[in-house]
């Protein structure tokens, strides 16, 4: 253990910033959550704006193209809760651990600055261009110094698949070829192929990410693997409004529960979930061994259309993970009749009508059912945050 470097991961998102200190095990270059975590909610900092609206996103990439960001006034107090919450988190995990030498990983949702430290393009915040300049000006202030600058902002996407990969507790680590969808705030979208770590972001003309992905009803494939998104289905058949779900805490576990207990609605949002879960994950398998087939729309419909042929020749998944929020709930519906065996199923059915080769079903189906060895649940908590985390000293260490 390395009683010296105080190694912190944060995972900003939505609606709070989430920091875990990590423990590195050096001689085996692992890493584990450790024992502290400090969560802080934008909302409830003065400087939070209720009513917040982004910019208008066509406006927002303008900006980014012409490398001429330019946060509006109500953008620039909405930022400073999101700016306070990091500095608070970082501020109370280092009290916490007094006498030691600090580094600092961070994750946040958006489109990133050239150098890779600010927020250009946010959805639903505020842009942040100094963002991580800021909050290092500010913890020196507080007499709190890191030991190297945040090097990089990274995505909730990106630090899965790396918190995977090295954790002790990662799913990617005894696998030379898998696929990752974890499911919180958004969609993760993470892969390894032949024992590397591959961004979608250098695959991009060949894999879409899931919020990419826009189904027969005109929805983001993100609603049907993201906790948020679970939710606004379930809304949908039950009319219950997103803020009466939030304000009952009316999760996606109690959604299951529902179904459980006969609730047509929840029974309902289930059904699609199963059914839309499984086709996204049938295109993943089938895409990365045979090429697109155009078997969804973009939600941009102006992005250019996949590669029909693989960037990969035959390329099979050894594991299928599902990860974070996502994970937890398909995994407690095992033994419940909903999601996770309609899932099986619908993916089930999709592989043998498919047009695909002996070897791609060989390999995708046992005894004429989909694979379920092939499927993992990540026992990986806090993914996004130990990932941050990990990039950040591996980078230090100039192992990466």
């Amino acid at each position: 253990m390395n009683d010296k470097l105080l190694l912190i991961g944060l995972d900003g998102g939505a609606t709070k910033i989430n920091g875990w200190t990590i423990d590195i095990d050096s001689d085996k270059l692992g890493f584990q959550l450790g024992k502290d975590n400090v969560q802080k909610t934008y909302g409830d900092y003065l400087e939070f704006v209720e009513d917040f609206r982004s910019v208008d996103l066509t406006q927002q990439l303008k900006e980014f193209s012409e490398d001429q960001i330019q946060p509006t006034a109500t953008e620039q107090i909405h930022a400073q809760a999101y700016i306070q919450a990091a500095i608070d988190v970082v501020i109370e995990i280092a009290v916490r651990n007094p006498h030691r030498k600090i580094l600092v990983g961070l994750g946040m949702p958006g489109l990133k600055t050239a150098d890779g430290r600010g927020i250009a393009v946010l959805l639903n915040g505020p842009r942040m261009p100094e963002y991580a300049r800021t909050i290092e000006l500010a913890l020196h202030r507080n007499s709190i110094n890191l030991i190297t600058p945040i090097h990089r902002i990274g995505s909730d996407a990106d630090y899965c698949g790396i918190g995977e990969e090295y954790s002790a507790d990662g799913s990617f680590t005894s696998a030379s070829t898998a696929y990752y969808l974890g499911g919180g705030t958004g969609a993760a979208d993470a892969l390894k192929i032949n024992g590397k770590l591959v961004p979608f972001d250098d695959i991009k003309t060949w894999l879409a990410k899931t919020w990419e992905l826009q189904n027969d009803k005109g929805k983001s494939l993100e609603r049907y693997a993201s906790a948020g998104g679970i939710q606004s289905i379930y809304s949908d058949y039950s009319g219950i409004s997103i803020a009466d779900l939030n304000k009952h805490q009316i999760y996606p576990h109690l959604i299951l529960e529902r179904a459980i207990a006969g609730e047509a609605a929840a029974m309902q949002a289930l059904t699609d979930i199963s059914e839309y879960l499984a086709q996204l994950i049938f295109e993943r398998i089938q895409t990365t061994f045979s090429g697109w087939h155009t078997n969804f729309k973009f939600v941009n419909p102006n992005r250019e259309n996949l590669n029909s042929k693989p960037m990969y020749s035959k390329l099979l998944f050894d594991r299928i993970i599902f990860g974070q929020r996502l994970g937890d709930l398909l995994d407690s519906s095992r033994a419940s009749g909903f999601l996770w065996q309609p899932l099986l199923d619908n993916i089930t059915d999709l592989t043998i009508q498919s047009r695909e080769t002996v070897l791609f079903k060989d390999h995708y189906l046992k005894n004429g059912r989909f694979n379920e060895s092939l499927i993992s649940f990540s026992a990986l908590r806090e993914a996004p945050a130990i990932g941050a985390g990990i990039d950040a000293y591996l980078n230090y260490k100039g192992l990466i």
